[in-house]
């Protein structure tokens, strides 16, 4: 089965990150033994910024190398904790999500997905994928709340998720999922979308890739094919 691979921008120079870290540390290191006395409080700055970088190296080097996969029947998302599918009849539509208050109008750094059946997509979901995205991207899901709502007057249910969710299919969901459930709910109402894939896990960017998407909703076969001849020229 043909399979077009999408990388993250998240894992990119992470290699690069920690050799840059490490071999400044090593240089401070040396030259502070070297001169004899005291470390400065310059050279502390130093230190403590190539720590930092390694940190940072360290991070990027465990995010997936590809991070989305298209076939002509699925998507698939892939995370460090898990993966979600939605698969080509379950997809809706995409686009940017927005949220209004007044003529002022927020974009949000994500691509908005909208299912036509959540059921069917949070069957696969685990619940350990599902608490690390309401915990990643619970910032941007505020960010739309905040401008959504007036006078900062906002449903205690979209600042803390409830721990019971029941969908329209009559389906039952507790736990984590069901904080999970609750939060697509939310982003619908905010923002007309159930599900978000941050600018970091993409190649593109976002506007870029919701055409990709919609075109892929339209002809997977010919969206996929077309994104392998690119990875190979």
């Amino acid at each position: 089965m043909l399979e077009a691979k999408i990388r993250a921008t998240a894992d990119r120079h992470g290699a690069e990150f920690m050799l840059v870290g490490g071999i400044g540390l090593v240089v401070i290191m040396l030259f502070v033994n070297l001169r004899g006395t005291g470390i400065t409080i310059l050279e502390i700055f130093l230190a403590s910024a190539m720590l930092v970088a390694i940190f940072i190296g360290f991070l990027k080097s465990q995010q997936p190398y590809y991070s989305l996969y298209l076939t002509k029947h699925t998507v698939r998302y892939v995370h460090k904790y898990g993966y979600w599918c939605i698969a080509h009849d379950n997809l809706h539509s995409c686009g940017i999500p927005k949220a209004h208050q007044g003529l002022e109008t927020l974009e949000l750094n994500a691509v908005g997905i909208k299912l036509n059946s959540i059921d069917e997509f949070l069957t696969d979901l685990t619940p350990r994928l599902a608490g690390k995205l309401l915990i990643e991207q619970r910032h941007i899901f505020l960010q739309a709340v905040k401008m959504h709502c007036e006078n900062g007057n906002c449903p205690s249910e979209w600042l803390i998720e409830e721990t019971t969710y029941r969908s329209k299919a009559g389906l039952e969901y507790t736990g984590l999922m069901a904080m999970f459930a609750n939060r697509m709910d939310n982003l619908r109402t905010v923002t007309g979308y159930d599900l978000l894939v941050p600018a970091a896990a993409l190649d593109r960017d976002i506007w870029r890739f919701s055409a990709l998407l919609n075109r892929w909703k339209l002809n997977p076969e010919k969206v996929v094919k077309t994104l392998i001849e690119e990875s190979t020229t």
